[in-house]
């Protein structure tokens, strides 16, 4: 069983930054690649990020490209999420998603099919 637990949302203002944190557990974190999504109210959970199993290839949702990075450290068996310039469409709820299949590439992660593991999310609330 896999688990994954995000952290590090919170409220912020429009224009900041904020840095996610997923850890993962119960398998071998490194052979998989990761992603982000996010979902707010009333609209369909849509693909933020996505980095490769190396960490050297990353693949962005075009709302957020520019703007936020995802990065990974294996040691921590942790996937990040850093935001900038945040914006108030932004709000939504954060989860850190793995694949079924190790080796799915960052754009792969965009089918949320592809998906096997979702954690349970944290909130992102961002005032104008």
């Amino acid at each position: 069983q896999v688990q994954l637990v995000e952290s590090g949302g919170g409220l912020v203002q429009a224009g900041g930054s904020l840095t996610l944190s997923c850890v993962a557990s119960g398998r071998t974190f490194s052979s998989y690649s990761m992603g982000w999504f996010r979902q707010s109210p009333g609209k369909e959970r849509e693909f933020v990020a996505g980095i490769s199993r190396s960490g050297d290839e990353t693949h962005y949702g075009s709302s957020v490209e520019g703007r936020f990075t995802i990065s990974r450290d294996a040691s921590k068996a942790t996937v990040y999420l850093q935001m900038s310039s945040l914006k108030p469409e932004d709000t939504a709820r954060y989860y850190c998603a793995a694949p079924f299949l190790a080796r799915t590439p960052p754009q792969g992660l965009q089918d949320q099919q592809a998906v096997r593991y979702w954690g349970q999310g944290t909130q992102v609330t961002v005032s104008s």
